[in-house]
């Protein structure tokens, strides 16, 4: 039986008083600057402000452990955990053999296998699919996680059940420094800024948002890193814009200090597991404008006051006499339904399903 740790009253309200005492989160790339890793640590800090001690595992990126995720190296590591929080790894059969090999070490153990990408969906696999659309491995031990409702209805149609807890998000963050960032990127007093807070990928569609920054007479900045087969791609759309670009972060700029510095946020993306920008330039107070990605239609449904990227006029009539009503909105919508203060009394609903 696992361990349990109790949980101080405080916290407990319809659910049951214990959490496991130590949780292991499993992810290929973990504590870098993308989605998966942006989602997981919220995770770990709610598991944490449970009081569990939360070690993490990855072979990338910035983690307790960074090894390969093999059996000789994840057998021990694994073995004095009781939870398991799998991030993605065996969502996508992009990697079959870690993913057979976690299902292995798993097996009859307590575990959450959170989806953020399916390998049928657009953004499994590198962006493309999978030809490998098998549903991810299943034991009764295990409980199973989605971050949209389109995930858990098609894993449902493909036997596999589980259940859907969007991403969550401190809706109070950090006050960014505008005025330091936007002389750090050589911006001009007046001058826009629009922002595309994600890595770059074949789905973010760069063009579209390249396209709307034209029309909006702003700079574009991409913050995060490049994928390597999307390198020569990038460099293509930047040579025929007559945008300019920003790449990258400089040193010492945050997350929020990026979003203090932009007027407008967008995520032009074709396919996302779910698309933190969203949820991000709600909490920063930032118009946002969205691409056709299925997911961002469902969580628009919640009544967030969002611009279609390729509506560059309302955008810019926006950015020329800014509606409070806009920020005001979004802003309360995800306090309503993605604010990491609600995440912890969600976990334990999960915890209960997985250690029982």
């Amino acid at each position: 039986m696992p361990i349990l740790r109790k949980v101080p009253a405080v916290v407990v309200r319809s659910v049951p008083d214990s959490v496991p005492a130590q949780v292991a989160f499993v992810g290929h790339r973990l504590g870098a600057p993308d989605g998966i890793s942006a989602a997981s640590a919220v995770w770990q800090d709610a598991f944490r402000s449970l009081g569990s001690i939360v070690t993490t595992i990855a072979s990338e990126g910035t983690a307790d452990h960074v090894v390969p995720l093999d059996e000789s190296s994840l057998e021990d590591l694994l073995s004095e955990q009781d939870l398991v929080v799998v991030e993605n790894c065996c969502s996508e059969w992009s990697n079959p053999l870690e993913t057979e090999t976690l299902a292995r070490l798993l097996a009859g153990r307590p575990a959450i296998l959170r989806h953020h990408d399916l390998a049928w969906q657009a953004g499994g696999s590198q962006a493309g699919g999978s030809q490998d659309d098998r549903p991810p491995p299943d034991d009764p031990a295990w409980t199973h996680v989605t971050i949209n409702e389109r995930s858990r209805i098609e894993l449902d149609a493909r036997g596999v059940h589980a259940r859907t807890s969007y991403n969550h998000f401190d809706l109070d963050p950090p006050v960014g420094d505008r005025d330091a960032t936007r002389l750090a990127l050589g911006l001009e007093s007046g001058e826009r800024l629009l922002l595309q807070p994600t890595r770059v990928a074949a789905s973010k569609n760069v063009a579209g948002g390249l396209l709307l920054a034209a029309g909006i007479s702003a700079v574009y900045w991409i913050l995060g890193p490049v994928d390597d087969d999307y390198r020569e791609r990038l460099d293509q759309l930047v040579s025929r814009t007559t945008v300019r670009v920003v790449q990258g972060r400089p040193d010492g700029v945050t997350l929020a200090d990026a979003y203090a510095a932009s007027d407008a946020v967008v995520l032009a993306s074709t396919w996302e597991g779910f698309g933190n920008a969203a949820i991000e330039s709600a909490a920063y107070r930032r118009p946002f404008a969205i691409g056709p990605y299925p997911v961002g239609t469902e969580l628009r449904r919640y009544g967030f006051s969002w611009y279609d990227w390729h509506n560059v006029g309302a955008l810019d009539r926006y950015l020329a006499d800014p509606d409070p009503f806009v920020v005001d909105r979004n802003e309360k919508v995800a306090r309503m339904r993605f604010s990491s203060s609600d995440l912890a009394q969600d976990l334990l609903r999960f915890v209960y399903r997985a250690v029982n």
